[in-house]
């Protein structure tokens, strides 16, 4: 059964509404949102309620900013208008760390003691509202920040952008390893990298309480097999760059806020998303103007085209001056008459070795290549195969010159 909230219609409701709109620091402009999206949503309910204006009411006095050790934001406020100057403090954040700070509970006006009945009731709401993906806020207000009273939680869906899912089964079909890494909470965690085929029942995650409690050698040894870490601090995120990286991975670390900008800069690649931070786009190596994670797709085919069309290059580079060198080595060791003259060379070098090279050099992405296993990074460009095809291209090239040269 669907119910229509109004303004005044319930108390409750629109107590959790306020409060995510006091501690709030997003913008609403005729061009469009200026801000985080969780916290527009906040903004965006408060418009539908017709309470957006509760803002304006109160005079911010100190913010404390939400980062990934605290997981809350909180303000102090106190009243701009009446008599009454007491401070008050509005905080929204992850449950835990709310409901431990909190001693009562608001109920359609009245406040009454929070029990551990209640903070059980709380929990389990959050776990079920979480494992159906949706991002969980608790909200509080109070004369202090030991002395809270639990106004309720929202429950706010960011679904993962088209192709999104389409783009991870390439890329782990590629050999790409994809890993979450996330602040929410678990059961939220699980839901959305289930939707994107990331995780699936009985499979290993990690907290970042764990991770803390992990030395970095013990971390290696268990970090392949993770695909999900949740709740995760900016000193997590830079230790998993880490463990990866000593696994001998290449590793590619997307991000948005302040708090990723230090796995950013330890990542080979850090690659930021157009609508993050300006410290994130700073501590990048590529931006993702449209923050359409597909485009990484793209991103790693151009680069391991370049690579092949590379080793391409110097293939055929090799095996023409190999063959050259050869073909004028065995004239001389066996005093036979030389089949190419200095001209004749100088056309092989300027004519038929450059054109070629170049053309193989720009050939354009082959969309297959990502299907093919990525390399290791102390592999060379030049490996044993390679030469045994050089060694067999220079041979045929060889072979044929003389018998065209006998034969005429």
């Amino acid at each position: 059964m669907v119910k229509v909230v109004t303004e005044h219609s319930h108390s409750s409701i629109s107590k959790v509404i306020e409060v995510g709109v006091i501690c709030n620091d997003a913008e609403i402009l005729p061009e469009g949102l200026h801000g985080q999206p969780t916290e527009g949503a906040l903004i965006a309910a408060a418009w539908k309620l017709n309470i957006h204006h509760i803002r304006d009411l109160y005079l911010r006095l100190e913010e404390m900013p939400f980062n990934s050790d605290t997981k809350f934001m909180a303000v102090k406020c106190t009243p701009k208008y009446g008599e009454t100057k007491e401070y008050m403090f509005f905080v929204k954040g992850a449950l835990e760390r709310i409901l431990n700070n909190c001693s009562k509970f608001y109920n359609e006006g009245h406040l009454e003691t929070l029990t551990e009945k209640r903070i059980l009731e709380y929990n389990h709401e959050a776990s079920v509202m979480g494992s159906s993906g949706l991002r969980v806020l608790a909200m509080a207000y109070g004369p202090s920040m030991n002395n809270l009273v639990f106004v309720g939680m929202v429950g706010i869906i960011d679904p993962p952008r088209a192709g999104v899912k389409d783009a991870i089964e390439e890329l782990i079909s590629g050999g790409v390893a994809v890993k979450m890494l996330t602040g929410d909470a678990e059961e939220t965690a699980k839901a959305i990298a289930a939707r994107l085929g990331l995780y699936s029942a009985g499979n290993k995650c990690l907290s970042g309480k764990e991770i803390e409690n992990m030395d970095a050698d013990e971390l290696s040894r268990v970090i392949d097999s993770v695909t999900v870490l949740y709740r995760t601090t900016p000193k997590n995120k830079n230790k998993i760059v880490g463990a990866l990286k000593r696994n001998g991975h290449v590793v590619g670390m997307t991000g948005d806020g302040v708090n990723d900008s230090v796995a950013l800069r330890s990542a080979d690649i850090g690659i930021a998303v157009g609508s993050g931070t300006d410290v994130s786009k700073e501590a990048a190596d590529m931006i993702l103007v449209d923050d359409d994670f597909s485009v990484t797709l793209s991103a790693i085919e151009e680069g391991k085209s370049i690579f092949y069309n590379i080793r391409n290059f110097v293939r055929f580079q090799l095996s023409t001056s190999i063959a050259a060198l050869s073909l004028i080595a065995v004239c001389t060791v066996f005093k036979l008459p030389n089949p190419l003259n200095a001209m004749q060379i100088l056309w092989i070098n300027i004519i038929m070795d450059g054109p070629p090279a170049q053309s193989l050099g720009v050939e354009p992405v082959d969309h297959d290549v990502i299907k093919r296993p990525p390399r290791k990074v102390k592999d060379p460009i030049i490996t044993r195969s390679l030469i045994v095809n050089i060694l067999i291209s220079a041979t045929i090239i060889v072979s044929g010159t003389l018998w065209v040269f006998w034969r005429e």
